[in-house]
């Protein structure tokens, strides 16, 4: 079982992009919605719009480039170095895209979240608008976002929760984006809270919620 933290859950957030979804942590943290301690930004880009929603909040941020690492080794010895210095418990991947090693340590210790329901229209190259135009085009009539811990593989370990969001007939791929992206608004949180409340037991791909 997860171990409950008296304080806030020292996290590290990693990110490629804009930033929405670490700018939905901020938000809930600021507004005390949510119990995290966010000690460090890690981009995949120096162009990131997300490092300056780190910035703005005064919290440490890093680039870190696959392209400048010699080998997966030293690109995970990179990226999780600056995690074991700075603390944090858990790693948060928000619109993280790149394929990174998880050592032993951060076995179910590093967090993702898919706007699909794993395990429908995920794994390389399924990301953004790709997935949502897939889930249009088979003629799904559900879909949602899937909060998982991550393992070596793309969009395969275990699943922490998921939550469903309906296809609308007249839905586009940036329509259902929006819904989607909601969904995760709340996720995302709910999973945060659950593992600082120590609420969330692994026994191999078997996550349960504990209440």
């Amino acid at each position: 079982m997860t171990a409950a933290f008296t304080s806030p859950l020292p996290i590290a957030v990693l990110i490629s992009g804009g930033g929405t979804t670490l700018r939905n942590l901020i938000e809930r943290q600021q507004h005390d919605e949510l119990p995290i301690d966010l000690r460090l930004v890690i981009s995949s880009s120096p162009t990131a719009k997300g490092l300056q929603f780190a910035a703005d909040t005064g919290i440490q941020s890093l680039v870190i480039e696959k392209k400048k690492k010699d080998s997966p080794a030293d690109y995970e010895r990179a990226m999780f170095e600056p995690c074991r210095a700075a603390g944090v418990q858990y790693v948060v991947m928000a619109g993280f895209l790149k394929h990174v090693p998880i050592p032993a340590d951060f076995e179910n210790r590093v967090i993702n979240i898919h706007p699909s329901l794993i395990p429908a229209f995920c794994g390389q190259g399924m990301y953004g608008l790709k997935v949502h135009q897939a889930v249009i085009d088979y003629g799904a009539k559900i879909t949602g976002c899937t909060v998982h811990f991550v393992d070596n593989q793309y969009d395969h370990g275990p699943i922490i929760g998921q939550w469903p969001v309906p296809v609308r007939d007249d839905d586009t791929a940036e329509t259902l984006q929006a819904r989607v992206f909601a969904a995760e608004c709340e996720a995302y949180p709910a999973v945060l809270r659950a593992l600082a409340a120590g609420q969330i037991s692994a026994t191999g791909r078997r996550i349960s919620w504990l209440r």
